[in-house]
């Protein structure tokens, strides 16, 4: 195992994420335990793990929504607890279910899109620049919703609304896009297009560092480079996709037998 950079360690203009044995304690319980976690530049990562893994709050880490109780977490290169989050949260994308339960259902499509660039949810008194809307249309347009982008949100189908909610994170260009759960509660038709449409994101070099967060390998977009496995608010694995997901980190990851296949770019596991 490659040895721990000390909490003090300057942290690397490349580097986006640097979580360094971090603990997170609520009600005497800990939700992560001494988790060291660091992601660089151009990485696409997904974050693996049952309920009550962790997953959620080290996202929360990430997207500077939370703090640790103890060590230290960098989010591009500003420390938590000595930055100004109201600076450093616009160069975060993030796109969270409780997000969405947030999201006005009478706003057009374009508009949860557009008002990201004031970080607000539904449109008021704010005026934007054209090159806003501008923004906006490309990117309702490169995931597939400009057709849609004068409909009301509430009549979206759900997968509608998941490239909806990603198009809104990548709304301020972010340095960083975290995405939680984003196939969560879509048929296969839905999760297979996002799915799709998140592989060509990965791709894309301008593209933002990328964190996944997922309960299951079929929904790992092609590109993607890294895994982080999670149990108990500590690390399973970490590494390299390719030697991070094998049926006995998994199955130590989830708690029963589990194989893993891996075919044209995608993922699958099942009972062993």
């Amino acid at each position: 195992m490659p040895q721990e950079p000390p909490l003090d360690a300057p942290v690397d203009d490349d580097t986006v994420i640097a979580v360094r044995n971090a603990t997170v304690t609520r009600g005497g319980n800990h939700l992560i335990h001494n988790l060291s976690w660091q992601v660089e530049l151009d990485e696409r990562w997904v974050v693996l793990g049952p309920n009550g893994a962790g997953k959620t709050t080290l996202l929360n880490l990430a997207a500077a929504r939370l703090h640790p109780t103890r060590g230290r977490v960098y989010v591009l290169g500003e420390r938590l607890g000595r930055v100004d989050i109201n600076e450093l949260r616009p160069r975060i994308g993030l796109a969270t279910v409780a997000l969405h339960d947030r999201m006005p259902p009478d706003e057009t499509v374009h508009n949860i899109v557009l008002t990201a660039a004031w970080s607000v949810l539904g449109r008021f008194r704010e005026s934007y620049d054209p090159i806003d809307e501008s923004r906006a249309t490309a990117l309702l347009e490169q995931l597939g919703m400009g057709p849609l982008a004068s409909r009301l949100y509430g009549t979206l189908s759900e997968g509608e609304r998941k490239r909806v909610q990603i198009a809104r994170a990548l709304m301020t260009d972010p340095e960083l896009l975290l995405l939680d759960e984003p196939a969560a509660g879509l048929d296969l038709g839905g999760r297979e297009d996002l799915v799709r449409r998140l592989a060509e994101l990965a791709a894309d070099p301008d593209s933002p560092a990328l964190v996944l967060v997922t309960h299951h390998v079929e929904e790992i977009p092609p590109g993607f480079s890294h895994g982080l496995l999670l149990r108990d608010g500590e690390v399973v694995a970490q590494g390299l996709l390719r030697d991070v997901l094998t049926g006995e980190n998994l199955t130590a990851t989830f708690g029963v037998p589990l194989r893993v296949d891996h075919a044209d770019g995608r993922w699958s596991a099942r009972a062993a």
